[in-house]
């Protein structure tokens, strides 16, 4: 199968990483794959506001998706939106199972995830950067989250699909590992396969991951490993 940027169909677009990229943050990271490019910044543990969502014994978690209004060819509207929303909200499900919160109780850990630069998949750019810079902010941590999409398109599973793909794909379905375990902390689908496709797109996301935790894995020691 030729792809439109000529890659493989297992092949990810070029990865960069890198932790700690913005010194007024606990802890911070810049993730993108080809031309989507991340930004996370986590705040925290730090006293919760408004009061009222104060858990007793574990942190609060909140983490804010959004785009920049210069991402993508057309101006993006700012604040908050139905589909930013979403992503927030599948962002903070995609991280919290790798994080101890119930030792930090009482308190929230803020994680911010801006789009800089969007040709698809910004929701696992953005959960890859956020992975990172928790662990750069030094949050106990069981393992990083890993993220990429994959589809289907003909008779192809393609792996990290760009904008002209997912219009292409019979479906388009983002997952979320941690890849010392295996264990998925998100599984979407947008779009309509029999099971026996599904399994293997998902395994194609998968080894995807991996291949992304090496290169979360080499940002954190370029960023802590001589100190």
């Amino acid at each position: 199968m030729a792809r439109i940027d000529g890659r493989k169909p297992d092949e990810l677009r070029q990865m960069v990483c890198k932790a700690g990229v913005i010194p007024n943050a606990n802890g911070s990271a810049y993730f993108g794959f080809g031309k989507t490019r991340a930004i996370a910044a986590v705040y925290g543990p730090r006293t919760v506001f408004p009061k009222f969502k104060t858990l007793s014994t574990r942190a609060l978690l909140q983490t804010t998706y959004a785009m920049a209004p210069f991402s993508t060819t057309e101006r993006v509207n700012p604040g908050p939106s139905r589909r930013t929303q979403e992503i927030s909200l599948v962002t903070r499900h995609a991280l919290e199972p790798a994080l101890f919160l119930d030792e930090f109780p009482k308190s929230a850990i803020d994680v911010f995830v801006m789009i800089v630069s969007a040709e698809a998949g910004t929701r696992t750019a953005g959960i890859n950067a956020a992975s990172v810079a928790l662990a750069d902010a030094g949050m106990p941590m069981k393992d990083l989250v890993a993220a990429v999409a994959a589809g289907k398109i003909g008779d192809d599973y393609v792996l990290d699909l760009v904008g002209e793909e997912e219009d292409q794909t019979d479906c388009d379905l983002p997952i979320a590992i941690m890849p010392r375990t295996g264990k998925f902390t998100l599984m979407q689908l947008d779009g309509d396969l029999p099971k026996e496709d599904i399994k293997k797109v998902v395994m194609l996301a998968k080894a995807g991951c991996e291949k992304v935790y090496d290169v979360q894995k080499k940002a954190l020691l370029e960023r802590w490993g001589k100190k």
